[in-house]
């Protein structure tokens, strides 16, 4: 590999708007971020699920079409 190359990693810490950090490895030493793993809707549990037609129902329905 060519040296000088390619970006240095360093150990980087997260900070969530919901107050939750972790460490993981970036090229930046922080990150801050709007939502993580532990306030996100789809890994609480609190998502909500929408029921609506799909493209194809949707499709059928405008064209009349009953197959």
């Amino acid at each position: 590999m060519k040296k000088e190359l390619h970006p240095n990693i360093v150990e980087c810490t997260v900070n969530c708007a919901c107050g939750n950090t972790f460490k993981t490895t970036s090229t930046k030493d922080t990150f801050r971020v709007d939502i993580c793993s532990d306030c996100h809707p789809f890994y609480t549990g609190s998502e909500r699920q929408v029921d609506t037609a799909g493209r194809i129902d949707k499709f059928k329905k405008r064209y009349a079409l009953n197959s």
